[in-house]
């Protein structure tokens, strides 16, 4: 069967790739990888020959852009007038979702993206293989690992 035109795909999967964005990257960042993400799928679209699994296709090209994000965010630099001591014994206060949002961005990038894929996305485990590369074994584990780190961290 051939592939839908690229309005209807776009319209299909648009809002699940702009919420996974969201949660890899942050909202300011997702605008402009999701514009990235659908410019690249729009440019390899005409050689694709099936519809297979778009869904899986377009998220795995968000993940890579949103890795991009990553890597870019590292290299640039953060103006600042002065850079405010933190003492080494604070308590570690985490109120609330964007903390626990800041320590799945800790956790290692497979694991990361496993987490995300699965409690964002909603995907299953082969899904979530496929968009990592992996067994589904090895994502089941990847996601387990992940929600372990974070308990033993949020506690």
């Amino acid at each position: 069967m051939g592939v839908p035109p690229f309005q209807r795909f776009l319209d299909d999967h648009g809002s699940a790739v702009h919420g996974f964005l969201v949660a890899s990257v942050g909202q300011h960042e997702a605008d402009d990888c999701f514009q990235e993400t659908f410019i690249a799928a729009l440019r390899a679209y005409p050689t694709l020959q099936h519809d297979g699994n778009l869904r899986g296709w377009v998220l795995t090209i968000a993940h890579r852009k949103a890795i991009d994000a990553h890597r870019s965010r590292q290299r640039r630099p953060v103006p600042a007038e002065t850079v405010p001591e933190i003492p080494v014994d604070a308590p570690n206060v985490l109120d609330g979702e964007p903390a626990l949002w800041k320590l799945v961005d800790g956790l290692p990038p497979k694991q990361q993206a496993a987490v995300k894929h699965r409690f964002v996305e909603d995907l299953g485990y082969g899904d979530i293989a496929q968009l990592l590369g992996c067994s589904e074994a090895a994502a089941r584990r990847s996601v387990h690992e992940g929600v372990k780190k974070l308990r033993e961290t949020w506690a």
